[in-house]
């Protein structure tokens, strides 16, 4: 069985090992592969698939175009407009996923995060963001801020849900200082070392800080800041990473991975490389 990931750049990427370390667990065989998209996703993929490919993950800054190239979309899929997995049907259809926003849910609750009735504020309305907004709205939340530079970006994800969703500039959330129970980082901030543009006043109140970028000590700087500001619970997105991979692997091959084993597994992993 062959699978891949298809992106660019994707060198970096640690599908492969994701899910080989799956494989393992599931006691089978596969291969799978970094595919590097130079051209259109299209082109890659159809090359794929005609080579056999039974599945694959897709990652920046193709998820637009997966959906695009897919014959029929989930419904998570096709709220996102976005599609992160990919699988050939026995008809020879490809399906497409998102995989991101249901992976997240899963993550949340392995740690014990604030969801049911929860006030969530959601910082970015990106690609990132589009993902995971149906989803946290089907668990149950009571409501959701979405504040973003652009504002324009957070009302169109606002229109999804707009008796339960809010949109906001960093501005205007920064002068009313609100409360929440559950802040969800999904700008790219922690990639260069910096910080959202959200006051510490507002960040103090939040019981749950959760950040989507992963580092291989388990922290951002987001996270360290809300730890440092007392917030109790924060964490950050490697166990989103493997949770949603988990969620390909089932849908390609109807097998369970162990999430926590594959969390604990990549931390020492990244570690060791990082010592290297």
């Amino acid at each position: 069985m062959r699978f891949a990931v298809l992106g660019n750049p994707i060198a970096h990427s640690l599908s492969p090992l994701i899910h080989q370390h799956f494989a393992q667990q599931c006691g089978i065989d596969l291969t799978y592969e970094r595919l590097l998209v130079e051209g259109s996703l299209a082109e890659t993929a159809d090359k794929f698939f005609a080579a056999g490919g039974a599945g694959c993950n897709v990652t920046v800054p193709c998820k637009l175009e997966a959906c695009a190239y897919a014959s029929t979309l989930s419904d998570n899929a096709a709220a996102a407009g976005a599609v992160n997995t990919l699988k050939k049907e026995a008809d020879g259809r490809i399906s497409g996923f998102n995989t991101d926003g249901p992976g997240l849910m899963q993550d949340l609750k392995r740690l014990r995060f604030p969801l049911q009735g929860a006030r969530v504020l959601l910082l970015g309305a990106g690609g990132a963001a589009r993902g995971i907004v149906r989803p946290l709205l089907t668990e149950g939340i009571s409501s959701l801020t979405i504040v973003n530079r652009t504002f324009d970006k957070a009302a169109v994800l606002a229109t999804l849900c707009p008796e339960q969703i809010r949109a906001c500039t960093y501005q205007e959330l920064n002068a009313e200082i609100p409360s929440f129970d559950l802040v969800l980082n999904a700008t790219a901030a922690s990639l260069q070392g910096a910080l959202p543009d959200v006051r510490d006043s507002v960040l103090q109140q939040a019981g749950a800080a959760y950040d989507l970028m992963y580092t291989p000590q388990g922290s951002t700087p987001f996270t360290l800041h809300c730890e440092d500001l007392g917030v109790r619970q924060c964490a950050d997105g490697i166990g989103m990473l493997i949770a949603q991979a988990a969620l390909s692997f089932k849908i390609w091959l109807g097998l369970d991975a162990d999430v926590a084993q594959t969390v604990s597994y990549l931390r020492t992993y990244l570690a060791g490389r990082k010592q290297a």
